[in-house]
């Protein structure tokens, strides 16, 4: 799938790549290499956290009309559970909570096996455009 406005941004920086978007569920993938990975050799925590702000993301302008409306991400946490090297990581993101003004959504990042690397939570808000 064709990662929309992707060009000179975050996602292609790292490589993230948007693999499918359901109502409200997103897919995508990140290698994890010299462009996503900590000084001592691991996948930097930062890159998960903006893989998994990346898939709130595309799952709330799924979601909302956006002639009217814009989203921004409002709050993110994460629990990075295990380290990895390399290779490709997966995030799997699904709306916990789908309100008129905030979506939440829990995303899981697993590795090839479907290990649980990182697990993460994410308030959208949904702001009027003016």
């Amino acid at each position: 799938m064709e990662n929309i406005h992707a060009k000179g941004t975050l996602l292609e920086a790292l490589g993230i790549e948007i693999v499918s978007i359901g109502k409200g569920e997103v897919v995508a993938t990140m290698p994890v290499n010299e462009r996503t990975r900590q000084p001592f050799g691991y996948l930097h925590g930062g890159a998960s956290v903006a893989l998994a702000e990346t898939v709130a993301s595309y799952g709330s302008v799924a979601l909302i009309n956006l002639d009217t409306h814009t989203c921004f991400g409002l709050e993110i946490n994460a629990n990075h559970i295990k380290a990895k090297k390399d290779g490709i990581v997966t995030a799997r993101a699904k709306t916990i909570h789908q309100g008129r003004t905030t979506m939440v959504w829990e995303i899981k990042i697993v590795d090839e096996k479907e290990q649980l690397l990182c697990v993460s939570r994410c308030t959208v808000a949904v702001v009027e455009k003016k």
